[in-house]
């Protein structure tokens, strides 16, 4: 697959983003953007950009840590290690944006999306991983007429009592869901699981909400400790199929 490094006006300065396109043809092709998680940019995120652009799609992935400048990729090992170090280099990461910046730096994307002859932008589907999972449930809710469909895997925080829970977007959102939980992951329980389900059934969404047995957060990129091959498959599998009913 094709990666090309981007870089995007904002308003504030510049967004780094990645562009992954099929080997094969010249576009336009379906467009799908990848929500990053915490540990940022690195290239287990580029072999998901990779995969997907395989299935037939013009996948970008944005930065969403942008506003920080240049950054080395994470030593996942080393972070993972001390429960100090981690506090301290993922409390920098994400203190750089926040559900407004990011919903502003969106509208950006999307609209830089629409400018490129090789991108078929009208309709879009966006995917998300930890806290980029509750970043795709708010593209859903905040662009219900572009986002036509959303993954969100072991997604944190998405049903809370918070006054900007992503599943209070529910009303607005028009994308077909999936989301995928993880077992034994406090961020996403038994009872957030439920809420965030019976939002979307009162709301008339169509969306698929679980929390997949054996599956532990974090169970997607390969670099993760808690990879998790079958979780992670079936995540492919299912994912490609929302993607290809609502934009091929």
């Amino acid at each position: 697959m094709s990666r090309t490094e981007v870089s995007i006006p904002m308003p504030e300065g510049s967004a780094r983003a990645f562009v992954f396109t099929p080997d094969q043809g010249d576009g336009p092709w379906p467009t799908a953007v990848i929500f990053m998680d915490a540990p940022a940019i690195r290239p287990s995120l580029f072999e998901m950009g990779e995969r997907l652009a395989s299935h037939g799609y013009y996948v970008l992935l944005p930065d969403m840590f942008w506003r920080l400048g240049p950054y080395e990729p994470i030593d996942l090992q080393a972070v993972f290690r001390d429960e100090a170090v981690r506090r301290e280099v993922f409390g920098k990461m994400t203190g750089s944006t926040n559900p407004q910046k990011a919903v502003a730096d969106m509208a950006v994307w999307f609209d830089w999306l629409d400018k490129q002859p090789k991108a078929k932008a009208d309709k879009i589907g966006v995917t998300g991983y930890c806290m980029g999972g509750g970043l795709a449930l708010r593209a859903a809710g905040n662009f219900p007429d572009r986002v036509v469909a959303a993954g969100a895997f072991h997604p944190g925080n998405v049903a809370t009592d918070a006054p900007d829970s992503p599943h209070l977007l529910a009303p607005k959102t028009k994308a077909k869901l999936l989301v995928g939980g993880a077992d034994q992951d406090a961020g996403f329980d038994e009872a957030q699981k439920d809420r965030l389900d019976k939002a979307f059934r009162e709301a008339g969404v169509e969306a698929e909400v679980g929390i997949w047995a054996g599956a532990r957060h974090g169970y997607v990129p390969t670099d993760m400790p808690v990879y998790n091959k079958d979780a992670a498959e079936r995540h492919w599998r299912e994912l490609i199929a929302l993607f290809d009913s609502k934009l091929k």
